[in-house]
């Protein structure tokens, strides 16, 4: 019997797939439990059309990240912090530190999770940091630490 899988099933698949299973797994475990439902016409036809759907969100997605990638790259971003002798900072730039500056500046909140610095920024200059937006989209921002005035 065909069915397509309604929720993932280990061992068997992931949603929205069409499997050829025994009439007894069919109607016994999957179909009751609400795992699957028969393979109709309608039903995989309605597969299809969330598949579409899918694909569509994900590339609206997708161009939406670039253009936030291209915003990110044109921003210049300064941030001013305690420097001690041989221009090292007291303390340390940290992925948080960016995110708050890239919050400002940009204006919407900046999830501090989606900035990939190995190690905090502990020198004052300009640093490259990269920046994952989505899963395949990725920008470089230019950080530029500058000592504090006045202190």
């Amino acid at each position: 019997m065909k069915v397509v899988l309604k929720k993932e099933v280990q061992g068997l698949g992931t949603p929205g797939q069409v499997k050829d299973v025994s009439d007894g797994y069919a109607k016994n475990f999957l179909i009751p439990r609400g795992l699957a439902v028969a393979a109709t016409t309608s039903a995989v036809g309605q597969v299809e059309a969330q598949k579409a759907a899918e694909q569509r969100r994900a590339a609206k997605e997708e161009a939406e990240a670039r253009k936030q990638a291209e915003r990110l790259k044109s921003v210049p971003l300064v941030i001013r912090a305690k420097v001690g002798e041989q221009k090292r900072l007291y303390g340390s730039v940290t992925s948080a530190d960016i995110a708050d500056a890239l919050t400002a500046a940009l204006g919407q909140p900046f999830d501090k999770r989606k900035i990939e610095l190995d190690e905090p920024i502990r020198t004052v200059g300009t640093h490259k940091v990269p920046v994952r937006i989505a899963r395949n989209v990725e920008a470089t921002v230019t950080v530029d630490v500058q000592p504090e005035s006045g202190g």
